[in-house]
């Protein structure tokens, strides 16, 4: 585990207070010598000094303020989404949006299509359920209602290689593990809802969004309890196919409500099962069953449904740290800059050759997927640090700050990185993996100054909470500045 998504963080309930307010007895350090502050925590963790780097400069005057150990190259986890991001507002634009194109194989009169409805995925990384909604609901604004024949779904804009969801933490049920797909609809992933049932012998259990092709085995039992345990002693599991979901275990009585989400079916399917259940919501009817599909180039459209515009997708991809998302930006870098259909490779090539060109890509430097689910990638924090203040001289800069996320007030770092001191003054990245810890971003300090900050933590067990009280150290350094 360790990935931020379901990162639980076990906190010491030391906060180190005396530590941290010593920082501000030495507001100066040489930039080669750490913050006292820094030094403490990892004094007070046992923690070498060998196993982190430091890199941070001044935005104005691209004065070096710290560096320490910033050449050696060590694991980012999902501070390296950046560079997916960064590459994608400069290839693509703030304003690129996805299109997903629906196409009538068939005469439409008096709000029946004669024929087959065919859906073209082109990638869209936030195509959830409110937004397949709207979609349909345009398809019913244009006179659809019946449709006699098949859906058929076009997912060939990608070329998605196999691979097992359990390869990388034995968790194939974990939303962060969930591979590309051109019509990835909701992730993937179903919200499933626990509570007593009325009579309070056994747990009635909700799926959101319903789909009909998925089926729920229900062996919970409720237990007299509080409602407190791991996952309140649920058990998950599903077959093969991953189209029945078994739930199991003892369910304590003193939950009034609990949920989980997990992923479900294959993106084909989902995709099948979502639109089918919202389309009948909406009135209609789907006389067929799924089929794949490829939509031909002489083929028009009866509409495309556009996405959010790219600038809105990646703060969704940096604050929330959403896995998946960053990898369709990898395949839709690989697809536009070259042509379909976008493959991982193609991707990382476009990202290597994009930092090649601007000469802001080391020897150490190595990438995977471009998600940070990874324990390959490697990237060194001076090379991190050339990258950001790059991406601070652009004219989409203020799009790739404010899509980080702000410490102590929202996404992953709001829990993470909340101190009174610096809440509100850093807009960072955070990353975490087993016995990776690390931020990356822009900083102000309390005088003004504007700071381009690394952090990168390699040390056994650093993710459990040692490597979130190094970061606010050093931030709190960074505000008296």
């Amino acid at each position: 585990m360790g990935i931020e998504e379901a990162d639980h963080v076990i906190r010491s309930p030391m906060r180190l207070s005396v530590c941290l307010f010593a920082i501000l007895l030495l507001p100066v350090v040489q930039a080669d010598e750490l913050p006292f502050g820094v030094r403490s925590v990892l004094n007070l963790r046992d923690i070498p000094e060998s196993a982190i780097s430091i890199h941070v400069t001044d935005l104005e005057t691209g004065e070096i303020i710290l560096s320490h150990l910033d050449d050696v190259p060590r694991n980012p986890a999902s501070t390296i989404k950046l560079y997916t991001t960064l590459v994608a507002l400069d290839v693509l634009g703030p304003a690129y949006t996805w299109k997903t194109g629906l196409y009538a194989r068939g005469e439409i009169k008096d709000g029946v299509l004669d024929g087959d409805l065919l859906l073209k995925g082109k990638g869209d990384p936030f195509l959830v359920t409110e937004r397949v909604w709207q979609m349909l609901r345009e398809l019913r604004r244009r006179g659809v209602r019946e449709i006699t024949g098949d859906l058929l779904i076009d997912d060939t804009y990608f070329d998605v290689a196999d691979s097992d969801p359990a390869a990388f933490d034995r968790q194939p049920l974990r939303a962060y593990n969930v591979t590309p797909s051109a019509v990835l609809m909701n992730f993937k992933v179903v919200r499933f809802g626990f509570e007593p049932d009325d009579d309070g012998t056994g747990v009635r259990i909700q799926a959101e969004p319903p789909l009909d092709n998925l089926f729920i085995d229900n062996r919970l039992r409720i237990v007299r309890g509080h409602c407190r345990g791991f996952q309140r002693g649920i058990s998950v599991d599903a077959n093969s196919s991953v189209d029945r979901m078994i739930f199991s275990g003892s369910f304590p009585s003193g939950c009034k409500r609990y949920s989980m989400s997990r992923t479900a079916l294959d993106h084909r399917r989902f995709a099948y099962g979502l639109v089918r259940s919202l389309w009948e919501e909406l009135g209609g009817s789907i006389g067929g069953t799924l089929k794949q599909g490829v939509a031909t180039e002489e083929e028009e459209p009866l509409f495309e449904f556009r996405s959010l515009p790219l600038s809105s997708v990646i703060t969704r991809v940096n604050k929330y740290s959403n896995n998946v998302m960053a990898r369709q930006l990898l395949y839709t870098l690989s697809a536009e800059d070259n042509e379909p259909p976008g493959t991982e490779q193609g991707g990382l090539k476009v990202i290597h050759d994009w930092l090649a060109a601007r000469a802001l890509k080391s020897e150490g430097f190595a990438m995977e997927n471009g998600s940070g689910l990874s324990r390959a990638s490697r990237l060194s924090a001076a090379e991190f640090g050339a990258l950001l203040r790059y991406a601070w001289r652009q004219p989409y800069m203020p799009e790739f700050a404010a899509s980080m996320a702000i410490t102590g007030l929202d996404g992953t770092a709001r829990r993470r990185l909340d101190d009174a001191d610096i809440r509100g003054y850093a807009h960072l990245k955070t990353g975490s993996l087993d016995h990776v810890s690390a931020i990356a971003g822009y900083m102000q300090s309390a005088s003004g100054r504007r700071f381009s900050v690394v952090m990168l933590q390699n040390y056994t067990d650093i993710q459990r909470g040692p490597g979130d009280e190094g970061h606010i150290a050093l931030l709190k350094w960074l505000y008296e500045q």
